[in-house]
């Protein structure tokens, strides 16, 4: 049975201090992670049961803390396309995959929304770390050697995401995994919005805004390989399991091919905003 929420988020309520899920009135609160920076009071439908089979209920809780909209616990893996958009492919002068390039983070990159940090390790102190703006997505279901056709019926729901990376790290090695997994790295938010909400997820425009200005800005039909097929395709041979985020790229503009590059900073302001999901707003912290 599918979840009968739209627009869910995850929160700490006001009213008891628990952790709890919610379903938001997106007309009421077309972007909640600006509602929440702005410190308005918003309310939410109480979700009985799991973001998978949850329903529902007329009880409303209010937001003290917003969380990201999925828990680490719930989370075996957060799988991660590179070079998965043509404009940037372009920005970066490579020729176009013929097969999708998979990296991955572990569980320990799940992060929030603000008032959750972007939290930069020595390491990556550098001049080095850097954003970029994706859309995710969370499976409802496990599955294996998924065609095509079924693909959509694995997707639980969208959401912004900002995989945050380390260059010099990266740059090091022909493995990723390493200098985009570093605890936090992998904030989402502010909801994860119902498929039935967002018909067609490759008409979507993406911003990523550091300290006010847009560096980021294209759209999800730039992808080169669509959502179904890089659930068909990460599925071969391999069992998706429930839960499992997966990250589908990025556009043009990351900081590392700027002219000057951006760097993430201590205390900047970096979002990611979506069409039809709202803005991930996350503040930068060195540790």
């Amino acid at each position: 049975m599918a979840p009968s929420w739209t627009h869910l988020i995850r929160f700490i309520a006001e009213e008891d201090g628990q952790i709890h899920y919610g379903n938001i009135d997106a007309k009421k609160y077309p972007d909640v992670g600006l509602s929440i920076l702005n410190r308005e009071k918003v309310g939410a439908q109480l979700i009985q049961g799991s973001a998978f089979d949850g329903s529902t209920t007329n009880k409303i809780l209010h937001v003290a803390t917003l969380l990201s909209p999925i828990g680490t616990e719930e989370v075996p893996i957060v799988r991660c396309m590179g070079l998965n958009y043509r404009d940037h492919a372009r920005e970066a002068n490579m020729p176009i995959p013929d097969v999708p390039v998979l990296f991955i983070k572990p569980r320990t990159t799940i992060n929030g929304p603000y008032p959750a940090k972007i939290n930069v390790p020595k390491i990556a102190q550098d001049g080095s770390s850097d954003y970029e703006a994706e859309l995710s997505f969370i499976l409802s279901k496990s599955g294996r050697d998924i065609p095509e056709s079924e693909a959509m019926d694995y997707v639980l729901g969208y959401t912004c995401s900002n995989d945050v990376s380390a260059r010099t790290q990266q740059f090091k090695n022909s493995q990723w995994c390493f200098s985009k997994g570093f605890d936090g790295s992998c904030p989402l938010g502010p909801v994860l919005v119902s498929p039935c909400a967002i018909p067609d997820p490759h008409k979507l425009q993406i911003q990523a805004i550091h300290n006010e200005q847009v560096v980021q800005d294209s759209n999800t039909g730039e992808m080169i390989f669509t959502i179904a097929q890089i659930i068909s395709f990460l599925s071969q041979g391999t069992t998706l399991e429930r839960g499992t985020v997966i990250m589908t790229g990025t556009g043009p503009g990351i900081g590392a091919m700027r002219d000057p590059k951006i760097v993430l900073k201590h205390e900047d302001d970096m979002r990611v905003k979506i069409e039809n999901i709202g803005t991930l707003v996350n503040k930068v912290y060195y540790e």
